[in-house]
């Protein structure tokens, strides 16, 4: 595939001058507003059961216009990008400012950052050598246990090009890279088959997977699963002590907590946080992070979709709320800055505060003590899907992978556990925090209002008191 043109729409397809303009016209007597370009490029291949399943390549651009006034927000977008398009969309984001009067807010700070290569993850590579490494992954993955019967194995891969323009001039770009592997496995023992999959990836460069055998371990990962599977019992049911493992598990922290410490959520006082600020909410010693910086993250952005940088956010310090996440709109309303939170699906959908990489920091404790300490439970390292209601904090969980713990003693892997609770609930009752503060290994993709974006989750072994286990153990 020949390497395509960077996207640079004011060299191509716009006069800046006049886009300004234009720009300016939407947004006189506004508080705040910006015009995001977008050019986004992505492919999936999927080798499932020996052929190739999917191969599919996507290509979108065009751009939105926002005014902002107050609570009101005026946005319109299109696939068009020409000064035909934008005039209309002026006209449209318009007529939320009415009468104007609004104060100008003041433009992001600047960056020279870069947290991630720019280089296309598509490029370099092409079907070929991308397909021959799912068929090596599926030859691999079938010749480490004679029990695998099935195996899928996907490279995903993006690269979105953004250009942010505001009112006053301020001009800013980012290239963010995609990629992620994975593999699943079943496998079947006297007549029983169970499943395992892992996954992984990043803001990376495909060669990365390519040219190294990282695949390798995602192959092992989803063998260890399924094996364990198949040994499961019945999952027990009550109220009971649950130890949870390092890393993946933290999206238990990201669903029940971090979208509850979501600027727009507590400005119109749905969530369970609101008016929490200063209060301990937490165990002592429990310190939550949203953190934007990391180098290669899945999570991680230079800039987000407002042009303002990333950053790392403490939400809940030694158990006291300190914080939340903020796009523009949301922390000018509240009188705070804005965290570099605000994100957007694409350019067809208006920022708002979302997290990026959300995860709580470590503690003192072996985890082995950790799990010692649980006399009747269990220790869950895995999961699947969830639900999660914000204005309360409830969620129920599936678990992938867990296991009973007697006394201290971790006994038979359980399938069919689910975790109910509410997350300040479950915060409270924290009562131990291992040394062992693990990020999960890029795969978590967060929803909102519609929209999907791509996180990061993390957290430490933690036991958590009195948390109800649904189960189907007689």
């Amino acid at each position: 595939m020949a390497q395509p043109s960077t996207f640079r729409p004011f060299e191509s397809r716009l006069d800046k001058d006049a886009t300004l303009t234009l720009l300016r016209a939407a947004t006189e007597g506004a508080d705040d507003g910006e015009l995001f370009l977008e050019r986004k490029r992505s492919e999936m291949l999927v080798f499932d059961d020996g052929r190739v399943k999917t191969a599919s390549y996507d290509a979108s651009e065009g751009f939105g216009l926002r005014a902002v006034r107050g609570e009101v927000a005026g946005y319109a977008h299109s696939t068009e990008i020409s000064a035909a398009a934008l005039q209309r969309a002026s006209d449209t984001a318009r007529l939320a400012v009415g009468a104007g009067g609004g104060t100008w807010a003041a433009a992001p700070a600047p960056t020279n950052r870069h947290l991630y290569t720019d280089a296309d993850p598509m490029e370099g590579a092409g079907f070929a050598a991308k397909l021959d490494l799912l068929q090596e992954i599926d030859a691999h993955a079938r010749g480490l246990d004679p029990r695998v019967v099935q195996v899928s194995a996907s490279l995903a891969a993006s690269h979105q090009e953004v250009e942010i323009l505001r009112p006053d001039g301020v001009h800013v770009r980012d290239a963010r890279p995609m990629v992620r592997a994975n593999v699943s496995v079943i496998v079947e023992e006297n007549g029983r088959r169970e499943s395992g999959s892992a996954g992984g990836g990043g803001r990376i460069e495909m060669g990365d997977w390519l040219r190294g055998d990282s695949w390798k371990a995602l192959a092992r990962e989803a063998l260890r699963i399924a094996v364990v599977n198949l040994g499961a019992v019945p999952a027990p049911a009550g109220i009971m002590d649950v130890a949870l493992g390092p890393g993946w598990p933290g999206i238990l922290l990201h669903e029940a907590v971090g979208h509850g410490l979501e600027g727009d959520f507590n400005r119109k006082k749905s969530s369970a946080f609101a008016g929490l600020l200063g209060r301990q909410v937490a165990a002592k010693g429990v310190t939550v992070l949203d953190d934007g910086t990391i180098p290669d993250r899945r999570g991680s952005l230079s800039v987000d979709d407002e042009g303002t940088p990333s950053s790392k956010t403490t939400l809940i310090e030694d158990g006291i709320l300190v914080g939340y996440m903020q796009d523009r709109q949301n922390a000018r309303l509240m009188g705070v800055e804005a965290t570099g939170n605000g994100r957007r699906e694409s350019h067809a959908h208006a920022p708002m505060p979302r997290m990026t990489n959300t995860y709580m920091l470590g503690g003192e404790t072996e985890p082995g003590d950790i799990v010692a300490d649980v006399k009747d439970g269990i220790y869950a390292v895995g999961f699947g899907g969830g639900q999660v209601d914000i204005t309360n904090g409830k969620f129920v969980f599936s678990c992938t992978e867990a296991y009973r713990v007697e006394n201290g003693k971790v006994g038979a892997p359980v399938k069919g556990a689910t975790l109910i609770g509410d997350g300040a609930t479950a915060l409270q009752q924290i009562r131990g925090i291992g040394n062992d503060m693990a990020l999960d290994p890029g795969m978590g993709t967060c929803g909102k209002a519609g929209q999907w974006v791509p996180v990061g989750v993390g957290q430490p072994t933690l036991l958590i008191g009195g948390l109800t286990v649904g189960g189907s153990a007689a």
